[in-house]
């Protein structure tokens, strides 16, 4: 009778061990998405007054579609395409935009992606807007000889 009572005694501490052991480490932290990952591709050096095309591929490793704006900013004023904003639905496919533009001096260039609320965008309007992590760019420089 008393080896039944001590294994009635140890039944809580046993219960919690396997319950432990059958739940295992928990890797929910460490599987946090990116709302947003780019991909810029800009040639380094160009002639003053050739035509540059500068290309920002924009991809989400959420599984739900997000609206987005994106466009350029730069250390000089240029002209033409290079102020052109594009506005998106980014979903579980990536997205490419393309600008095309001229520059006669070096300029340092961001490619920015801001994720908005915005109707008539994403299909039946369903998007997200992360808490987080609602602005994101890419740096680079072209060097002009």
């Amino acid at each position: 009778m008393l080896a039944l009572q001590l294994l009635f005694r140890a039944s809580p501490a046993a219960l919690l061990l396997v319950l432990c052991l059958h739940l295992g480490i928990s890797t929910a932290q460490e599987d946090i998405r990116k709302a947003i990952i780019l991909d810029m591709d800009l040639p380094q050096t160009a002639r003053a007054g050739d035509e540059v095309t500068l290309t920002l591929k924009v991809r989400t490793e959420l599984r739900e579609c997000m609206v987005i704006k994106t466009y350029l900013i730069s250390s000089k004023p240029i002209d033409g395409a290079f102020n052109y904003k594009y506005t998106s639905c980014l979903c579980d496919y990536p997205k490419t935009f393309y600008w095309d533009f001229q520059s006669n001096s070096t300029v340092r260039i961001a490619a920015v992606v801001d994720i908005i609320r915005e109707l008539n965008i994403c299909p039946e309007d369903l998007a997200v807007i992360p808490i987080r992590e609602n602005r994101v760019y890419a740096l680079d420089t072209l060097y002009i000889n």
